[in-house]
């Protein structure tokens, strides 16, 4: 199994590190990927110990031994509740919305695909 492509029901967004995204710390706008390297707790959907929210090094702490030394967020670190998931960026709603390996997807759900042209800045 590959980690490029995946969709988190949690958070209701594609996950993996083909999806290009941005820090969801409020503010931050540091370009990443939703690949394992970034998410909160360093394992799928989180593990353990995360939320399975993407950040950047810079938003990001090491746990300690009683967390399995797990990649963190802020908030989960300081055990608080996670910050609200950062939108999909306007480079990847583009994608799923012109490229042929997305077409399926397109056909099985319309009402994603108007919400994704609804969200796009007219070209």
């Amino acid at each position: 199994m590959g980690w490029s492509l995946g969709y988190d029901s949690t958070w209701r967004r594609d996950i993996g590190y083909g999806v290009p995204a941005i820090c969801d710390q409020p503010g931050c706008g540091a370009a990443i990927d939703r690949g394992l390297s970034y998410v909160c707790g360093g394992q799928p959907y989180g593990g353990e110990h995360g939320c399975g929210l993407y950040f950047c090094s810079d938003h990001r702490r090491t746990a300690g031994d009683k967390r399995e030394n797990a990649s963190l967020c802020t908030r989960c670190y300081q055990g608080r509740a996670p910050y609200p998931a950062t939108d999909d960026t306007l480079e990847w709603k583009a994608w799923k919305l012109a490229d042929e390996s997305w077409a399926e997807w397109r056909r099985r759900h319309p009402d994603e695909v108007k919400k994704l042209e609804e969200a796009l800045p007219c070209v």
